[in-house]
């Protein structure tokens, strides 16, 4: 069935055809497999802690490459910057390769490189197996949220995938209290070796219960032009080009929020704040999240939780370091948080518009994650305190209006 659409954007007019010949849309009518969307959100728990492995275990680095100096910083990094060079091509290879069978080859390939990095070896190796490791990661974080908006009803939809939202939190937050101690008394290979073994146990579980989405097979063309292509395609797009536009101011101010703001809390109360912000954000999240998308569309969820993040920043200038503002800050990012990833399906029907969509996310999440502390950082250094609310509420209200804007183009 073909529809014939005109839009008119100033004097520009374009005209073109809609085609019902993609892939299946994204309704669903069994059940949903929450067993199956569990074993997903557990394969994203994975994928986080190739991040946070290293992380929580940062200081202890040091010990094992005593003549590396600096350049430790780029153990943690280089899985960041393959997501910023490569998170749009993953949408586009992952698509290309079947979401299923992308997840589990990068499931194996995770374990196989937590297993090298088992063996502590040299820093120029450790380095190359994290630049391997940045891209089953990548793959990972865009087929897992593809495969559960596909397979969940639509009903469920925004559950599930305000779960998958808190995979990155759940994922530090476990390896703080768990990871962190394994190393500490066993060692570091120790915990590699842990994160090789749950990778694995995941692949195994998934190669049984996942199948392969229904519908024609789809091999998208696969090559640096479709690449630069597909980059242009995705931003030019309100609806693919939304939920990563978001993410980018949300990451920028999170993680850089986290990294900052404990040094100025009194030191008697900063580590329960600083757990607890992590853990309101997941539960706002799960609950005051999940019943908003009951009633409204995920972009409006973002849009609340951006404005009234950036009126706890408000707060915090007011009241420097107050320990319920951060706590009210971290819950109102939650709204974020969930929200994000449920607007993927919402505004991109088919599963390879939201690989797209969800490569992009991946983008400019390492993107947001990069810039923010040491942007944040530059300007504390710069003016103390007060830069802070003041920078990190203009990021805030930048996201806000972003949405709004490329709501108004959807219209």
């Amino acid at each position: 069935m073909t529809q014939t659409c005109r839009f008119v954007h100033g004097h520009w007019r374009k005209k073109f055809d809609v085609r019902m010949q993609v892939e299946p849309q994204t309704a669903v009518t069994a059940p949903t497999s929450w067993t199956l969307v569990l074993l997903l959100w557990g394969a994203g728990l994975g994928g986080a802690a190739q991040y946070a492995k290293i992380a929580v275990i940062f200081d202890l680095l040091p010990d094992l490459y005593p003549q590396a100096g600096s350049s430790l910083g780029w153990v943690v990094s280089l899985v960041g910057f393959v997501g910023i060079l490569f998170g749009v091509a993953a949408g586009l290879l992952v698509a290309r390769i079947r979401y299923r069978r992308a997840l589990l080859a990068a499931l194996w390939i995770g374990a196989a490189v937590s297993l090298f990095q088992a063996s502590l070896p040299p820093l120029p190796w450790m380095l190359l197996s994290r630049i391997v490791e940045g891209v089953s990661h990548l793959a990972i974080v865009v087929a897992a949220p593809t495969l559960i908006a596909q397979l969940c009803a639509p009903s469920d939809r925004g559950l599930a995938l305000t779960l998958w939202g808190t995979f990155f939190g759940v994922a530090f937050a476990v390896l703080a209290f768990g990871g962190r101690p394994l190393a500490l008394g066993l060692g570091p290979a120790a915990l590699f070796a842990a994160h090789s073994l749950y990778m694995a146990v995941f692949a195994f579980l998934l190669a049984s219960r996942l199948r392969a989405l229904p519908g024609k097979q789809q091999h998208p063309a696969f090559s640096l032009r479709k690449i630069l292509q597909d980059h242009v395609t995705i931003y030019r797009s309100a609806h693919i080009a939304a939920p990563a536009a978001g993410w980018l101011f949300y990451t920028f101010s999170f993680v850089s929020l986290l990294t900052l703001l404990p040094p100025y809390l009194a030191p008697e109360i900063r580590a329960i704040v600083v757990t607890a912000m992590p853990l309101t954000s997941i539960a706002v999240s799960m609950t005051f999240g999940v019943m908003l998308l009951r009633f409204l569309p995920a972009v409006r969820v973002v849009e609340c939780g951006f404005g009234a993040s950036a009126l706890c920043m408000v707060w915090l200038w007011c009241a420097p370091a107050s320990p319920w503002a951060c706590i009210a800050l971290a819950g109102t990012l939650g709204l974020v948080q969930g929200a994000s990833f449920a607007a993927v399906p919402q505004l991109n029907k088919t599963a390879a518009t939201q690989a797209q969509a969800n490569g992009a996310m991946a983008q400019m999440g390492n993107i947001g994650n990069t810039l923010g502390t040491p942007v944040i950082a530059l300007a504390l250094a710069a003016m103390g305190y007060q830069a802070l609310p003041v920078v990190a509420g203009i990021v805030l209200a930048l996201g806000l209006f972003v949405h709004l804007l490329l709501g108004r183009l959807r219209r």
